[in-house]
Order: structure tokens, then sequence, then C-alpha cells
């Protein structure tokens, strides 16, 4: 398969041709002469690398609204864990397709994924076209003996049969510190590093997390984790709020990846002080994220790069504090790096991962500065088309289905809540 877009804005303001081959970018140029299955006319649109969702529980569409304006502990307590227990694969299906739905309308290529039944999303997945790590969910709640039937679950889904594909890719996904015992935490670390795979873990949340570890611990989120040992290049750390300049330094030391997701973090008022210069300069990889549905009630990264470039502006009041192209570069070219994907810039040898934005919208006009309108005046509906893979699986706003999606999702929502 080969595509051929013309006449595309990038975003140092030039205008030229991109050619795709396969599922990589092939060549850049003026007036580019290949022959090719597809021809896209880009004129009037930019070209944007596909925006990474570095934290997501996709089906969580399906709690959309359902339990908004509640702290974190009682919002997960009273109403998503028990609801959640009476998730069928069905409604996983469902949910899972409308959030691959909204992730695809809104620019995002690939996704970081932790929920139920993540054989369902992979199947949702391919069939949708988009790129995704999904993870398989550890719970213990220090129990020894779901500890071991979570263990030989986890086993079993990494050696049984899956779906073949090199756009999904599975993850180790430890909820968090208070629902996994540090002995099931050093397993899952020792099998990641057998398996060569990532951790996906909340750390360092909410105040209350961090007093609880303290007390319980002795130690903080990340200063626990250290102490157990298995802090490493292979975690993804959702969050990060609570963590003072010694911690930043141990997750630099061990090339911890860190995502931020701010829409979620100001909706339960987790905490809005996440120091992204501070880990930046570190050099840390901060890479972006919106969260599940239930907690930031969208899938939309450029409302996510607008709110975490506001709030870090807010917080220490310095206007000039996370510019839009720092923002746009974690969402993009930082995200594809947490993840170890060869995506992260639009040059020949990469993959084909990309998003044409139209520029035919008010927020665009002027548009002296391309990054800076897409980031502080735009929101996920300037995307006309969607690539991923090498291929278009959203083309003039449309994707394939997408009605009987919408349909279906809002169906088994319903049916969950009456169960």
């Amino acid at each position: 398969m080969s595509l051929l877009i013309k006449n595309i804005l990038f975003p140092d303001q030039s205008k030229q041709d991109l050619y795709i081959e396969g599922n990589k970018i092939h060549t850049i140029g003026l007036e580019l002469q290949q022959e090719a299955d597809k021809i896209i006319d880009g004129t009037g649109k930019a070209i944007i690398l596909g925006f990474v969702n570095g934290h997501t529980h996709a089906a969580m569409t399906l709690f959309r609204g359902f339990a908004d304006d509640m702290p974190l502990m009682p919002w997960l307590q009273e109403k998503i864990w028990p609801h959640e227990a009476k998730l069928t694969k069905e409604d996983i299906y469902w949910g899972s397709k409308l959030a691959c739905l909204e992730m695809i309308k809104s620019g995002t290529t690939t996704f970081s994924d932790m929920y139920y039944h993540p054989d369902i999303t992979a199947k949702v997945v391919e069939e949708m076209g988009l790129r995704a790590f999904l993870g398989l969910s550890c719970f213990d709640h220090f129990n020894p003996e779901i500890r071991k039937g979570c263990q030989q679950d986890i086993l079993q889904q990494l050696t049984g049969e899956k779906i073949d594909s090199n756009r999904i890719q599975w993850t180790l996904a430890p909820h968090a510190i208070y629902t996994v015992s540090g002995e099931f935490l050093q397993w899952i670390d020792r099998l990641s590093a057998e398996r060569n795979i990532l951790i996906h873990i909340h750390v360092a949340e909410t105040e209350e997390e961090e007093k609880n570890a303290i007390r319980t611990f002795g130690a903080s989120p990340v200063r626990y984790l250290n102490e157990l040992g298995i802090l490493s290049s292979r975690i993804i750390m959702a969050h990060g709020i609570y963590v003072d300049e010694e911690e930043i330094a141990m997750l630099a030391a061990n090339n911890v990846k860190v995502v931020h997701n701010p829409a979620s973090n100001m909706k339960l008022a987790s905490g809005i002080e996440f120091k992204f210069s501070e880990m930046e300069a570190a050099g840390i990889t901060v890479g972006l994220g919106t969260d599940g549905c239930a907690s930031s009630n969208n899938l939309d990264m450029v409302e996510a790069m607008k709110l975490a470039s506001l709030l870090g502006k807010a917080w220490r009041k310095n206007p000039e504090a996370i510019p839009a192209g720092e923002i746009f570069r974690s969402a993009t070219e930082s995200g594809a790096r947490l993840l170890g994907l060869h995506a992260g810039k639009i040059a020949p040898g990469y993959l084909a991962d990309l998003a044409l934005v139209d520029l035919s919208q008010p927020a665009f006009t002027p548009n002296f500065n391309f990054i800076s309108n897409l980031v502080y005046a735009a929101n996920g509906s300037c995307v006309d088309t969607v690539i991923c893979d090498g291929k278009v699986i959203m083309e003039n706003k449309q994707v394939p289905g997408e009605k009987e999606i919408l349909e279906q999702a809002a169906a088994v929502a319903y049916k969950l809540m009456k169960r």
C-alpha cells in the first residue's frame, strides 16, 4: 500500500508533498511524482504527528457523566468499582469501540491502556486500525490467594493465543501501590524484565495516597517503589503529582517515564502542581494522557495539551511556563519515545502515524503560529484525516461504522446502569 499527500502544510509552515510506502514515511519533497495507490490533496490542511495518549482506560467511555464531582477514593469505592464488577465482555467491546472512535476523530493514533479484558480491547484495536499498548490488569489487595490467581491469569494471557498484530503490544498494569502488594510488584518487575515488556502503573496521584503510603510503608510512593527495587526504564508512571526534588532524581536515574493527566487531576482535585519542567530538566521523558472518560470525560488530546499548558502556567504564576511547542512535543514525540516507538518525527523511515488538520476552521485564522493555534485555540474536531501504520483510518472526518458504534455503546451503557 502506498499513499501520496500533496501540497500539505508542515508545522514549520513549509508546504511539501509526503509519500508513504507500507507503514513508513518514504519521501518528503516538492512536487513528488511517485505513483501511489491513493492520493490525498492536502490543500488547506496541515500535517502533524498522530497523538500518543499515554494513559487511558478505554472502555470507561461507558461511565462518561455517570459519577461526576466526587473525590477520587469515594468515586472509586462507591461508584466505579461496584459498577465495573458488573461489566460484561460486550460492554468492554462497545466501550472500547467508542473510545477508539473518539480518539481517531481527535487525531490520536496510539494509546496506552489499562483495563479489564484487554483481549477484547485488542480485537477492537485491530478492527479500528489504531496502535495500542494494552495492560494486563494486576490487583491482589494484599491477599496471597488473589495474588496467586492473578499471576496465573497473567502468565496465561501472555502465553495463550492472542491477536497477531504489529500494532498491538502488551504491558503489565498493576493498578497502584494501595491495591497491589510489594511482593506482587516485585514479581511483576521480574516478569517485565524477563519478557522485556513495559509496566504501566498509577503513582503519586493524590495527597491521600502519599500520606497513606508514609503511614503504611514508611515512605512516599516513589521512595517505596525505589526501596522495592523496581524503578526502571520499563516503568510508565501515570500522574506523578506528589514528587519532590529527590524523587525526581530517583526517577531520572532509573529512566522512569511519566504521563501527565491534567483533565482528571483537576476534575478529581487530585492536585495541580505537576512538575513538568523539573522532570524534563532532569531528563525524564514526560508524556501526556487523558485518563479515562469517567474522570476526564473525553479522550481529546488537543484539549489535554491546552489544559496541561494553562495549568502549568497558572500554578507557577508564570506565562512562559510550558509553552505550546513543548506540550505539543510531549503529546507526540515524547509519547512515542515513552512507548519505544519509531514514530516521533515526520521524516523518512519513521512510522506513518499522522493526522491532517483542517485549516479552514476559525481557530486557524489568522495562522501566525500553527502550533500555538492548535494548542490554545483548537480542539480535536479540527482533525480531518488520520493515518495509522500507513493506512487511512479516517478521511473527511468520517470513520467507517461510527453511527453503529455510537448507538451500540449508548445501549450497553444504559443496560449496565440498570444492572
